[in-house]
């Protein structure tokens, strides 16, 4: 939030707001899933695993490439916090902000989730979204974003100066080290900015603070994604529940996640691979 001005404003203020806004990353010549051959995919999907996310924790779930995922809203509207990572090196993870950056603040499908560097490659595509009839409320607001980070126990001590150890931040943290026997010190260092499923947020219109409202998701709306390359994944059902209230805390109403692994028909992705990491060669202008 911009503090109020002390400086006086120039003679040509206004000129230099008038300047015209430019795409930082034209879409243009961004490489494209091939969505036909996804959604011809999708006709042949069996289910071969689930996993149910209780509230206020998480669970880990691995996708093979290939295959599909959903995460499904089952009780009632609740938000998830999802972090992915590559099955076999956790220093390749999701990045949020070159998401954000490369195809907006809130994601559909078409869309997807990039890693970070030194791979930037695409993890995920979003194939199929029961909430893409919400798009932007008058408010400004929509769904599934990139510019929320994941409630935390540390930002919760610093507003409040309480301990809260059920944020996703923490069930992220503690899933993360069951999975892979790390210390709980250690797996937290892997836990990054999350793509928030089902959350409606965004930027009030005065003081363009972020913000949040009660998910809009019901019973049987999923999110469903393919595998680019052999995923590990993390999944927090959000203490704040629709996250129409707070988060960070007992007194939202919870209620659980399933993630659903789909394998389609191997002949309906004939010719598909997966995407190799950056082709940038790393000598930095050495």
């Amino acid at each position: 939030m911009k503090p109020s001005a002390q400086t006086p404003p120039p003679a040509d203020a206004e000129a230099r707001r008038a300047a015209k806004p430019v795409i930082a990353y034209p879409p243009d010549t961004l490489p494209r899933p091939d969505m036909g051959a996804y959604t011809k995919a999708r006709e042949t999907l069996e289910k071969i695993e689930q996993v149910v996310v209780l509230p206020r924790h998480a669970m880990t779930f691995t996708v093979a490439a290939g295959n599909f995922f959903r995460i499904i809203s089952m009780d009632g509207p609740q938000v998830g916090d999802l972090n992915l990572w590559s099955a076999d090196n956790l220093s390749e993870r999701f990045y949020s902000g070159k998401t954000r950056a490369l195809h907006g603040t809130h994601l559909g499908t078409g869309d997807r989730l990039w890693s970070g560097f030194p791979y930037l490659r695409p993890m995920a595509t979003i194939t199929r979204d029961t909430l893409d009839w919400y798009g932007f409320d008058a408010d400004g607001a929509s769904v599934h974003d990139v510019i929320g980070t994941r409630c935390d126990p540390y930002t919760n001590c610093l507003l409040n100066g309480q301990e809260y150890h059920y944020c996703c931040h923490s069930n992220l943290t503690r899933a993360l080290a069951a999975e892979t026997g790390l210390p709980l010190d250690q797996a937290e260092l892997h836990i990054h900015d999350v793509f928030n499923v089902f959350m409606c947020t965004g930027f009030t219109h005065d003081t363009h603070q972020y913000f949040m409202k009660a998910s809009p998701v019901r019973p049987g709306d999923f999110l469903e994604f393919f595998a680019e390359i052999d995923l590990l994944g993390a999944l927090s059902a959000c203490p704040g529940g629709d996250c129409g209230a707070e988060h960070s805390s007992d007194t939202a109403a919870g209620y659980p996640l399933k993630v659903e692994i789909l394998r389609p028909d191997p002949e309906t992705l004939a010719g598909w691979s997966s995407p190799v990491p950056s082709g940038y060669s790393r000598s930095h202008g050495t």
